[in-house]
Parts: C-alpha cells; sequence; structure tokens
C-alpha cells in the first residue's frame, strides 16, 4: 500500500483548467442537444441553394453542402471567441 508522501499531489491550477474544461463540456452538450432537438424548426437549413439532392427511380442522395459550410463557420467563430475569453 502506497504511503501518503508517495500519493501524486493534484495543483490547485490543473484543478482550475479541469474545472473549465467540463464546464465547456457541458455546456457544448447541452448546446447540442438542444440543436438535435429542435433542428427540423431551424428555417432554410439543408434547403440553402447549393445543397446537392439527387433523385433517380428509387435512389435518393442528399448532401447539404452550404449547409455544412454555414454550420463549420458558425461552429469556427464561437469556438474562437470561447478560446480568446478563456485566456
Amino acid at each position: 500500500m502506497p504511503r501518503l508522501q508517495d500519493l501524486p499531489i493534484i495543483k490547485p491550477k490543473a484543478m482550475q483548467e479541469l474545472g473549465k474544461f467540463l464546464i465547456l463540456t457541458g455546456i457544448f452538450l447541452v448546446i447540442f442537444g438542444l440543436v438535435f432537438t429542435f433542428w427540423h424548426q431551424i428555417p432554410l437549413l439543408g434547403k440553402l441553394p447549393g445543397d446537392i439532392s439527387i433523385n433517380k427511380g428509387g435512389f435518393h442522395f442528399y448532401f447539404p453542402l452550404v449547409s455544412c459550410l454555414i454550420i463549420s463557420v458558425v461552429l469556427s467563430l464561437i469556438t474562437n471567441v470561447i478560446i480568446r475569453l478563456l485566456k
């Protein structure tokens, strides 16, 4: 059994960083859950010009190219703002 002196000591700075990480992870999960819950109510998302939709016979192919680009830009902006606020 290890002695108390041999156990690693967790520094307060590391605990603060872990706390920030857990809070941000929780916020991200809540936002992600809300987006999935209300996805069908977001206007025009998935129906923008540039979204690819091919219907041939019994085959349907759909790729929301422009919608993916817009979501990517918005998430990049949000991520950059959060990173700048944490510094």
